[in-house]
């Protein structure tokens, strides 16, 4: 536990910026969304015309009148792409930090085994990861409140419950990279959270390309499947927690064996 405190209190201010500007910009769309709710069907309608910009964002299938339909599109790009930042931020650094800043001479030198640093580690990132959403959810739900909407709970709550999925998948992916890492790389954690981004987009364009929701985690966290659906794709998020596992297992190989300079 020593470990996971200490990772905590280090990663404070992080956590904390982030939860911060997530949650903020999110509450600043809902308390947009009255104002602009009598013009939104004519916006439905003007993006409805976009064709493959339409479809690559999921904007067809939900209407932007609606809360669930503003919510899934506007809320759900910033808690996706914000959520996919933060976890690869905290994991990708979490174990080359060690030796980036040398305080693996410190570390390693106690009566600690590397698994034990490494599990300690790995569930500081998931502490953070579901604090953060679980900030930002009632963030949202109280800003939902303060409208005079009513809360569509069950949209809400299967929207959040993916990218928080999403989220824990990057953050294992990054976290098994973060062992062959030696100087850390935030470039490197940012990129693959891009990356899987673009890759979603790709796959909404053509049918061609739709195998690729497999390898994405945002392919299981569209907002305007979720909404349409009211269920979350069981075959892709399977996919995404075995990626998210493959990277935490790979990860503790590496790391029990790795030449700690």
């Amino acid at each position: 536990m020593t470990i996971i405190k200490h990772e905590l209190k280090q990663n404070r201010i992080s956590l904390t910026v982030w939860t911060v500007a997530i949650g903020f910009l999110l509450a600043i769309c809902i308390f947009l969304f009255p104002e602009m709710k009598g013009e939104m069907d004519g916006v439905s309608d003007m993006f409805a015309s976009m064709g493959s910009f339409t479809a690559a964002f999921g904007m067809d299938k939900i209407s932007f009148g609606t809360l669930t339909g503003f919510y899934a599109i506007e809320c759900g790009n910033i808690l996706g792409l914000g959520g996919a930042f933060f976890a690869a931020l905290c994991a990708v650094s979490s174990l080359s930090k060690e030796e980036k800043e040398h305080t693996a001479e410190f570390l390693l030198t106690h009566p600690v085994s590397r698994m034990r640093i490494i599990t300690e580690k790995l569930v500081s990132v998931m502490i953070e990861i579901a604090v953060m959403n679980l900030s930002v959810f009632i963030i949202s739900v109280l800003s939902i409140i303060a409208v005079g909407e009513d809360i569509p709970w069950k949209e809400i709550l299967l929207l959040h419950l993916a990218y928080f999925i999403l989220q824990a998948e990057i953050a294992g992916i990054c976290f098994g990279l973060s062992a062959f890492l030696r100087k850390g790389s935030i470039g490197t954690g940012l990129g693959i959270a891009t990356v899987m981004y673009f890759i979603n987009i790709i796959a909404n364009l053509t049918d061609s390309a739709k195998f690729l929701k497999y390898i994405t985690p945002f392919g299981y966290a569209e907002g305007s499947d979720i909404v349409s659906n009211l269920s979350l794709n069981g075959k892709l998020v399977a996919a995404g927690i075995i990626f998210g596992l493959a990277g935490i297992i790979i990860g503790y190989i590496k790391y029990c064996k790795k030449d700690i300079s």
